[in-house]
């Protein structure tokens, strides 16, 4: 298979506005991920071309970029889920809404200040237990969705609120404090949510979906969004539990019926 790879490339040190270089590769395998294709190019044609990644494997979120204009993992996404016959072209870009360092890579500062902002930590000044603090599955299930995101900015960056105001704190903090403000054990909620009441907090998300759609994790972002704005309104919410956690349970029942 040949693919033309797209890329959007800028060196601050040397040009004045970004543009798109092409890269013509061949013997590509369908099972080849974009990720794949950028090393080729790095380590075969032209090594001055600069991206982020790390373990490689979905798991660390380096390696977020908008591939044929959709917020993805590099890692993740494979050559035929954008090239179906023998030729084709696959376009990548640095994900947008934070400054671009050099070609695929982008300051992630103003992201992780966000982050920090909603205090993404387990507050509780109770005298600790003798062992540890007690939490029942039904519990550990309300905020296991918000357990799973990786940081990649991929659901922040896809977010057109964001784009238009980067003070907003976007989709990936507001998970972050999901998952602390539904934990049982947590003391911290009312002051994560009188933050996120604030003018740049979660009033600001306008249920556009482009979050979910582009979490590589497969968390409902939005609907985690929608559980913080009824928790900041005063209702008491009670989230739908994982399905991981129900598939589980039911599994577990099953194994337990009389035969």
């Amino acid at each position: 298979m040949e693919v033309v790879l797209r890329v959007r490339r800028f060196n601050p040190e040397t040009d004045q506005k970004a543009y798109w270089a092409e890269y013509t590769l061949n013997d590509i395998r369908r099972t080849d991920r974009v990720l794949d294709l950028l090393h080729h190019v790095k380590w075969y044609i032209d090594g001055t071309l600069t991206l982020r990644r790390s373990c490689a494997h979905g798991i660390c979120g380096s390696d977020a970029m908008r591939i044929n204009g959709v917020n993805r993992l590099a890692c993740k996404a494979l050559v035929k889920d954008y090239v179906k016959g023998e030729r084709g072209k696959i376009e990548v870009a640095p994900i947008l809404g934070l400054p671009v360092i050099k070609d695929l890579i982008v300051d992630m500062e103003p992201f992780f200040d966000h982050y920090r902002e909603v205090m993404p930590y387990f507050i509780n000044d109770s005298p600790p237990p003798e062992k540890e603090r007690l939490q029942s599955q039904e519990e550990r299930a309300i905020f296991d969705e918000g357990t799973k995101c990786i940081l990649c900015a991929a659901c922040t960056t896809s977010c057109p609120s964001f784009w238009a105001n980067g003070t907003y704190v976007g989709p990936a903090a507001i998970v972050q404090a999901h998952r602390f403000i539904f934990d049982s054990r947590d003391t911290g909620g009312q002051e994560r949510l009188a933050i996120l009441s604030e003018n740049n907090g979660v009033w600001r998300c306008r249920t556009i979906y482009n979050c979910t759609s582009a979490c590589p994790r497969d968390i409902p972002v939005t609907q985690l969004i929608a559980d913080v704005k009824m928790a900041a309104t005063g209702v008491k919410v009670v989230p739908e539990p994982s399905p991981r956690f129900t598939a589980e349970k039911v599994g577990t029942e099953a194994e337990d019926a009389p035969r």
